[in-house]
């Protein structure tokens, strides 16, 4: 890459139009843009990234300390690695939505607490480092009570509102946009019923968006905007999905101009590995600008903080956070292409006219430009097979000071050159093919990066009894390294008062988003294989509840259901043994063996303990053999807890003195969590 200020006699300038079309340049000549700082532009709303949409970020909050905040200022803190502008949530609602469920504030119709999961805490945070940064979210889906089943309802319009207003009075935090409901279609109805009961609870500063859909027919329900006054007075954003897929109909263009109304991409989808992912962040980023009019853009999904056997566990973060017993993380490439955006401009900001478009040898670029003078100039050169030289004549309206540069690669991200300065107004910079650059009159721009612990497998043995998290709100209610795939597992008292335990709280199957199995959570290690996982359980009639073991897979096409092994006993004394085959067609699995237990007492604590011994499988229930079985589904896999009922109806079971040890291993300790592991809620 070849940096030069160049000195361009006044004549030559003089000679040059004042925009050159790309379209026309010849490839490796040099390319003019010119800049004019008065030449306004559409703001600039953020570049961001989604937590939720399947419980992402479940094992980031059992992070020690220490590391937690080095992943949280890698994610959110100003000019230090990603400064993403735009943080978008899931608002939770007890179903599976691609990796897992987080646990609603309203389980019921009169049940509110603005304390359960890790989203409220995850807000608070990216305000604490950034307090100019926007929230934005919106449903997967909801509890099943709501509308009586029917998400399109007055019920849903009072859940958001409750939700957002508990951010406020509880959270100290204002939400700035939301959304209606993730890839479920349209409902005008629904939106104009939302809006105004929005505006009823004073949140009238809360922009609604909609309808936040893929494919081809995205886009049809805006032609009404036309022709319905109401409607376009509820709609404050234009906002759908993965427009590098479907773009924007030069039609809606047209319309979002005429209206008044930003275009915004509230789920950008960019599944790549190593640099790869990073110089396609930003191409999708300057292309949903340039050729799709999108003014904010989050991409699905913020942090991969899930276990590896649920879908997605990699591929889409910026930075995977899934080992917190050793505090190990690692920053994907992926992180550097939201750098190159986020160090380098702020919401608010304008695209400025004239100096966004195409480059001449593949590649796209964007100018950005402050309320003041500063401007920044993004670019990527992703598929170009040489080098382009770029002169930028510096107008007015914008400062004539010197611009850093910082570029990434293949063989290395985000590293800064030597400056440019401009000669007469004017410099120019060659670009490598294949690269990123960010450009800027801005300063204090900083890699950001800390030294990471050496990663460590999940603890074994261990031993988990419950007893030691105090006040379940501090925590979420939820403990440490478990993993809910559908319902809700949350920490609570014992219903016999001698300590604590973890309940299954969800009695009513949700409106979840994705498809889903029973009601299940997960820990451990994929790789065990010869082992013998213990609970107590405690039933609620009817129904039942089990123990799992040698889980190695959480969803596949049919989200959130398993593959692995399962031992459940029910109210009346039986017990059955299953391989969970992720088949919609019999999702309860295979059944490999049934047994009863003699005298059984429902309202009593039962122990069930499943042995893996090669591929013999071992089912106990209070000491005695009750089921026996081959395994044919798989070797090894993590352990998990599950519960089951009749029909519509989720069993809410407890559960306590989770163990995991070799077989017939000795009496275990409970296993000593180190104490810099802090509480969410303080």
């Amino acid at each position: 890459m070849i940096l030069k200020s160049l000195a361009i006699a006044g004549a030559v300038i003089a000679s040059l139009p004042p925009i050159l079309h790309f379209g026309s340049a010849v490839p490796g000549q040099t390319a003019v843009i010119s800049l004019n700082g008065n030449a306004g532009g559409d703001r600039f709303d953020g570049i961001g990234a989604v937590s939720g949409g399947g419980a992402t970020t479940v094992l980031l909050k059992d992070y020690p300390a220490k590391q937690r905040d080095q992943i949280l200022d890698l994610l959110f803190k100003p000019n230090f690695g990603a400064s993403i502008s735009a943080l978008y949530v899931e608002v939770p609602g007890d179903g599976n939505s691609t990796q897992g469920s987080e646990p609603s504030h309203m389980h019921s119709r009169s049940d509110e607490n603005y304390f359960r999961g890790y989203e409220w805490w995850l807000m608070k945070e990216a305000k604490k480092r950034n307090p100019s940064i926007t929230l934005d979210g919106a449903a997967w889906g909801c509890p099943g009570w709501v509308g009586n089943g029917d998400f399109w309802s007055q019920d849903m319009c009072d859940y958001y509102a409750k939700w957002i207003k508990g951010l406020k009075t509880i959270h100290g935090l204002d939400m700035d946009a939301i959304g209606c409901r993730n890839e479920r279609g349209d409902n005008e109805r629904f939106i104009k019923m939302f809006k105004k009961t929005l505006n009823a609870a004073g949140l009238t500063s809360v922009k609604v968006h909609g309808f936040d859909n893929w494919g081809a027919h995205k886009f049809d329900w805006c032609k009404d905007l036309l022709t319905d006054p109401e409607l376009a007075a509820s709609v404050d954003a234009i906002s759908n999905h993965t427009m590098t897929d479907v773009g924007t109909p030069e039609s809606v263009k047209k319309l979002a101009k005429e209206l008044h109304k930003p275009i915004w991409n509230s789920e950008e989808h960019v599944y790549k590995d190593g640099f790869d992912c990073e110089i396609s962040i930003v191409q999708a980023f300057n292309q949903n600008y340039v050729r799709d009019g999108v003014t904010k853009i989050t991409n699905w999904y913020l942090v991969g903080s899930v276990y590896d056997t649920e879908p997605y566990p990699v591929q889409p973060a910026m930075l995977i956070a899934n080992s917190p017993w050793s505090g190990a993380y690692t920053v994907r490439e992926a992180l550097w292409g939201y750098a190159h955006y986020g160090q380098f401009c702020k919401v608010g900001w304008d695209y400025l006219n004239g100096g966004c478009g195409n480059l001449p040898e593949k590649g796209t670029y964007v100018t950005l430009k402050s309320p003041g003078t500063d401007y920044s100039v993004i670019a990527e050169t992703k598929g170009a097979t040489r080098e382009q030289t770029l002169t930028f004549n510096v107008g007015p309206g914008l400062s004539k000071g010197s611009l850093c540069v910082w570029r990434s690669n293949r063989s290395e991200q985000f590293v800064r050159l030597p400056d440019i300065s401009p000669v007469n107004g004017a410099f120019s910079i060659t670009m490598d093919p294949n690269s990123v650059y960010s450009l800027s009159t801005t300063r204090g721009q900083r890699k950001g990066a800390y030294p990471v612990p050496a990663a460590k497998p999940f603890p074994f043995p261990y031993y988990e009894t419950f007893d030691h998290y105090g006040d379940p709100k501090s925590w979420g209610y939820l403990p440490h390294y478990t993993a809910d795939i559908s319902g809700v597992f949350e920490l609570a008292k014992r219903p016999d008062g001698s300590g604590s335990c973890l309940r299954q709280v969800i009695d009513k199957k949700a409106q979840s988003w994705a498809p889903e199995w029973m009601p299940y959570t997960v820990l451990g290690d994929s790789t065990w294989r010869d082992y013998e996982v213990c609970v107590d359980v405690l039933l609620d009639e009817p129904g039942w509840a089990g123990v799992m073991g040698h889980v190695i897979n959480t969803g596949n096409g049919w989200y959130g259901a398993p593959k692995g092994y399962y031992m459940r006993l029910d109210s009346e004394g039986s017990v059955s043994l299953y391989a969970a085959l992720q088949n919609e067609r019999n999702p309860a699995g295979e059944l490999l063996a049934k047994g009863i237990v003699p005298g059984f007492d429902p309202k009593a604590w039962h122990k069930l303990k499943l042995q893996f011994i090669g591929a013999q499988i071992v089912g106990i229930v209070d000491g005695a053999t009750v089921v026996k079985a081959q395994g044919h589904v798989s070797a090894n896999g993590m352990v998990g807890l599950v519960t089951g009922g009749i029909g519509n109806r989720r069993n809410s079971a407890c559960f306590d003195n989770l163990t995991v040890n070799p077989v017939n291993g000795p009496k275990l300790s409970p296993t000593r969590f180190p104490q810099d592991r802090s509480p969410l809620y303080k």
